[in-house]
């Protein structure tokens, strides 16, 4: 039966980079039982002691190289799970494990990342559906969750044209050996591609596009530059989507300058300057896992262009940021979400294929809801007449308070008053600054006069503190600036990501400069700014401080409720 209240997993490289983690994604659950399976007992066992209570766990040994079906009738699982790797270097026979568990009538899934491997699993598909048998290969972020979002960004649509995504991992991820093994073998050879309709070949790693993952209303990645990678998408989309006429799917490993390195280095190989980076993946493995630096952050996007029925133009985007360790579950959560859908009564039909399309975006918006991973889409659709916050936004705007969007989408002219509260910093630097940008000075209570006027692409903003005005202006970043409200004093620019989140909006500091020059980001301004919505009127709290000069100012209060009955609330 394809149903089960109660599932043995066997592992495969179950104590490897993916296979741990998948254990850890399931080791809560008390009705399967964990088989974690390679060639060392110790690694094995030694897994099984440090996952918590829950399902319960036994240490394998099983060599895929010899006695599989032998072991696979001793172990009886109800599904094996290939989950070592590299699958582009299996050799001569590289589906021995599928075969094997075919002849022992077990479910078989993977997290294979080779095209060639991926796709030419179909060829048992006869054989799996005669069986009642599922065999799935590809259960992982390619294509399993870039099928999950191609496949919600082309709802409504008549066509799709092109598909671009990347994956952009923490450099504090931890990369397996298998997987540099698998990059350093198509590092710098030809990769088949579609483009403007036509196959051809480019050199892995060889071909960058710079992109910035930002999903509505969260804190943005840092822009990356992704390098073309060889995975399954490249080959599998246009069977779903066979009007499509490019597909482009690219990595953006951190720290940056290890990344420049490899281009680098796969350029010698497609020049013919060096055979191969095979040899290197034991060095390059040391590297990547010693050098670590920048935020503990990962991310991923997918972009699709296509048309509607009307022949209109549509750019949409998925953007998914993981933080801290959360990202490393990822790739093997498609497999913790199809485990979880059997247990659940709901196991995928029998056949053998590729897991493309195999789970939707609300499979995986259970299985990341525990964790601090956030998710959303953008759309070209709008128009750019909307004020700077919605186009930041996009559809978090919608989450804010009423009075906040009256007050961003007001239009061209809106002044408010209110009542506010200012302290100042004691240090001669920040005195110093505040009187060169002219913040007001400290009092307990002081009115307060805001102008928003709105010019073409900027806003400006005028308070008047009792008397004592300084202005700004506004626009929306681009470049290294994308997805920020820029403010500019002057010839400083400050880039700061909006944050929705629980009816409040954030301002979080990102990036800035003088006279278009990048600074420091360790010396930016810092501090919890933010605005709210209480008893109906905007209210506002803003805090600077600067590494060098301590605490500068602090000013918070509201602004009266105008006429909004007026104003085009959006």
């Amino acid at each position: 039966m394809l149903s089960k209240s109660s599932l043995r997993l066997l592992i495969v490289g179950g104590y490897g980079t993916f296979g741990s983690r998948l254990a850890e994604l399931l080791c809560l659950e008390s009705a399967l039982t964990l088989l974690i399976a390679g060639r060392s007992r110790s690694k094995a066992a030694a897994l099984c002691d440090e996952l918590p209570p829950g399902a319960r766990r036994e240490a394998v040994v099983l060599d895929r190289e010899k006695g599989l079906i032998r072991d696979l009738e001793e172990l009886t699982p109800d599904i094996v799970i290939d989950a070592s790797g590299p699958f582009q270097a299996y050799g001569s026979d590289p589906y021995r494990l599928v075969k094997a568990a075919l002849a022992t009538r077990t479910h078989y899934l993977d997290l294979a990342d080779s095209p060639a491997f991926v796709r030419g699993v179909a060829e048992f598909d006869q054989e799996a559906k005669e069986h009642g048998l599922v065999v799935l290969s590809g259960a992982s972020t390619f294509p399993a969750l870039s099928a999950a979002m191609v496949g919600e960004l082309v709802v409504g649509l008549d066509r799709v044209d092109s598909i671009m995504g990347g994956v952009a991992p923490s450099p504090y991820a931890g990369v397996g050996y298998n997987v540099i093994r698998a990059i350093a073998g198509y590092a710098g050879k030809p990769i088949r591609v579609l483009r403007a309709g036509r196959s051809e070949l480019v050199h892995g790693l060889t071909e960058t596009q710079r992109y910035t993952i930002a999903p509505p209303g969260y804190i943005p990645l840092f822009p990356r530059r992704f390098s073309l990678v060889q995975v399954p998408d490249l080959e599998l989309l246009v069977d779903h989507w066979p009007q499509v006429q490019t597909i482009w799917m690219g990595a953006a490993p951190e720290p940056a300058m290890l990344h420049w390195m490899l281009r680098g280095l796969a350029k010698a190989v497609s020049l013919g300057l060096i055979p191969s980076l095979t040899s290197l993946s034991g060095l390059m493995f040391r590297i990547v896992n010693k050098l670590r630096w920048g935020e503990h952050r990962g991310g991923m996007f997918v972009e699709i262009e296509g048309s509607k029925t009307n022949g209109e133009r549509i750019t949409r985007s998925a953007h998914l940021v993981a933080e801290g360790r959360h990202g490393l579950y990822i790739p093997s959560m498609a497999l913790e979400a199809l485990v979880r859908d059997w247990l659940s009564g709901r196991p995928p039909s029998p056949g053998a294929r590729s897991a493309a399309s195999q789970l939707e975006m609300e499979d995986y918006r259970r299985v990341f809801a525990p964790r601090a991973i956030a998710l959303g889409v953008r759309s070209k659709e709008s128009s750019y007449s909307q004020c700077l916050h919605e186009q930041i936004l996009g559809n978090a705007w919608n989450s804010l308070p009423a009075s906040l969007r009256a007050v961003h989408g007001s239009g061209r002219f809106l002044k408010v008053s209110g009542t506010a509260a200012v302290t100042r910093g004691k240090g001669t630097l920040a005195k110093l600054l505040a009187w060169m940008l002219r913040f007001p000075k400290a009092a307990n209570e002081v009115p307060v006069t805001v102008t928003f006027e709105r010019f073409g692409s900027y806003d400006k903003w005028t308070r008047d503190f009792g008397g004592q005005v300084f202005a700004s202006t506004f626009t929306v970043g681009y470049g290294r600036f994308e997805h920020l409200l820029c403010e500019r004093f002057g010839p400083l620019v400050f880039g700061m990501a909006l944050v929705a989140q629980q009816g409040r909006l954030g301002l979080v500091m990102r990036r800035w400069s003088i006279l278009g020059l990048p600074l420091p980001r360790a010396l930016a301004p810092r501090g919890d700014s933010f605005e709210f919505e209480k008893d109906g009127r905007f209210c506002f709290d803003v805090k600077i401080t600067l590494p060098l000069a301590g605490f500068v100012i602090r000013y918070s209060g509201h602004l009266n409720q105008p006429d909004f009955s007026a104003l085009p609330v959006q």
